[in-house]
Order: C-alpha cells, then structure tokens, then sequence
C-alpha cells in the first residue's frame, strides 16, 4: 500500500495522469482525437520537445538556465541541412550539428563558472549570437531542397513503431536510469539542492555545471537534426521561441526551476503534454489565435494545482512525523 502511495505522491504520475484525462476529455468532444494515428503524430510531434527537455534537465538541476536553446537549434539545423543539401552523408551532417552544440554548451559553461555571469544572461546573450550567425550563414535565406531519404528518416517503423520515437524515448529511459541510479548522475540533483553542500562532499561542481551545458547543447543539436529530417527545410527563424516552451514542458513535469529537483520522464511527459494540447485545440475547432492563451492558462492553472497539492502532502508528511515524536516521547516517559 506504502509503495503505492509514493507512486501516486510523485510528480510525474500526476503528469501522466493529466496526459490521459486530456486525451479522454478532448476525446468525448472528438472521437478521432483518441484514434491511434493521432496519438502516434501527436508523440513525433513531441520528439523535437522531448529532447530539448532532456537536455534542458541537466542545466535546471544544477539551478541554472539554458535560452540559448532555440538558437543552437536552429544554427545546428542550417548547419546539417546545407551539408546535406550539397551532398555530404548524413554521419558528417550529425557529426558537425553535435560538435556545433557542444561547443555552444562549452562556451556557455566557460562564461557562468569562469565569468562568474548569471546563467541567464549569458545563454541570453548566446541566443542572440548564434541567431545573427545563423542568418549570416545561410545569407538570410532558407535551406531548403533537403534530399528526400533524409526527410524519410522520420517516417521509418519498426513493427509498426516510429524508429526515431523508440531511439528517443530509449535515450530518455537510459537517461532517468543515470541520473536517479548512478552516483554521478545524482550529482546534479546535489549540486542544484545544495552547492556548499555538494563542494563538502567532494563533488566537482564546475565540471558538472560544465557538462549540463554541454549536454544542453548536443541535444539541441540533436534536435536540430530531428527538425530538418521531419520538417524538410529550415526557415531563417527556426527555433525561435522554443525555449520558452521547453522550460514550460520541464516545470509541467516536476522539474524545479530553482534546482535538486525533477526527473527526464517527468520533462518528457510535459513536453508531450504542450504539444498534445495544440493538437486538442485543433480538433476541438478552437481559432488558432487562442492557442498561446489557452495553453499558458492550462499550465499556469496546472503548475498551482500541483504546488498546493505538494504543499498539501508536504504538511501531512510533517504532522506524520510531529506525531511519531510525540507518541516516542510518550513512550518514553
């Protein structure tokens, strides 16, 4: 029974548990929102989302920000899809979209530890660099022209299964399985609970803040290549504004923005929840102008509900625990 009810308390069975109240709800106004084609689009739809939600985990649980995100989608995307275009493989196109990430990670990395900078000015100001590198790379123009096996890519199943779906969530799995089982990967939970606290303990606490940027990085750049096989060209904007709803997607799914706390299954669930809410509106007829309202609104209304509930058990947990103490006292007496 104690086992269940932990599994109930924890934040990202409650994500799950909002992800199929949605489904069933916008289901009973359209029953084709529940049809397996649509939940199948509306999960590879969520794969770009998912993987920058990864990333941006490791960089909030150290207790810092990453919005440089969006830019190093899109430079990586330019990047891969002109490499691609001019007849390069796609392990080079990869290979220099990755190198291009985690060289942005490491620079962002040098400028909080070494530079002392906040995190969010510094990935701030890197969004705005690599944004105006992006346009003068491509001249301004899009990268189109993408040659079609890459496009197919993303359209290649396994026993009636998305291939880039299982390699994501695949990569999401091994990934909660480091950070929760692994000495090294709780670190990043230490360093975002408590600095000092991590650095008593022997923990290299720059090395890792270092490395969170730098996995930050690489799956924007990741990203960046799932964009171009699944769009087919990249617009001189392309990851403008992403990372807004990516951190959205990390909060949706427990991962505190003050750091030490949240899972990569829980940012993985919110971000499907974000983009299986604009699909719900499209079904449900709502005009496309009220996308960004509703969906800030749902998640404003879900973060608190959630918090009072965190709240809420918070202070139960504390009323279990003065009443052990006094029973013991009593005991003792």
């Amino acid at each position: 029974m104690s086992r269940m009810t932990s599994i109930i308390n924890l934040r990202e069975f409650r994500t799950l548990l909002f992800l199929i109240l949605l489904f069933m709800v916008v289901g009973l106004v359209n029953s084709d929102y529940l049809s397996l084609q649509n939940i199948d689009k509306s999960l590879k739809s969520s794969l770009l989302y998912i993987v920058l939600a990864v990333g941006m985990t490791f960089v909030l649980l150290t207790g810092n920000l990453d919005i440089s995100i969006g830019g190093t989608l899109g430079l990586t995307a330019a990047v891969c899809g002109t490499i691609l275009r001019d007849g390069g493989s796609i392990f080079t196109a990869a290979a220099a979209s990755i190198l291009i990430g985690a060289g942005i990670g490491l620079i962002n990395g040098f400028g909080v530890i070494k530079l002392k900078i906040s995190s969010f000015i510094m990935t701030l100001a890197i969004l705005s660099i690599t944004q105006v590198i992006q346009v003068i790379y491509t001249n301004g123009k899009w990268v189109e022209n993408i040659p079609a096996n890459v496009k197919g890519l993303s359209k290649i199943d396994i026993f009636g299964i998305n291939l880039l779906t299982v390699l994501v969530i695949a990569g999401v799995i091994l990934t909660h399985v480091f950070l929760t089982k692994s000495s090294k990967g709780r670190y990043y939970n230490a360093i975002g609970d408590n600095v000092d606290g991590a650095v008593s303990l022997g923990i290299p606490v720059n090395r890792y803040i270092a490395y969170s940027f730098v996995i930050s990085g690489v799956c924007a750049a990741l990203a960046g290549f799932i964009f171009v096989s699944q769009i087919g060209f990249v617009s001189t904007n392309a990851g403008a504004g992403i990372e807004l709803t990516v951190i959205a997607a990390c909060v949706l799914g427990g991962v505190s923005l003050l750091g030490g706390i949240g899972t990569v299954v829980g940012a993985a669930l919110g971000a499907i929840i974000l983009t299986s809410i604009n699909s719900a509106l499209i079904y449900m007829k709502v005009p496309a102008f009220w996308n960004d309202t509703i969906s800030g609104s749902l998640l404003i209304i879900i973060v608190v509900i959630d918090a009072l509930l965190a709240f809420s058990a918070h202070k139960k947990a504390k009323k279990v625990r003065l009443n052990a103490r006094v029973l013991q006292k009593e005991a003792q007496d």
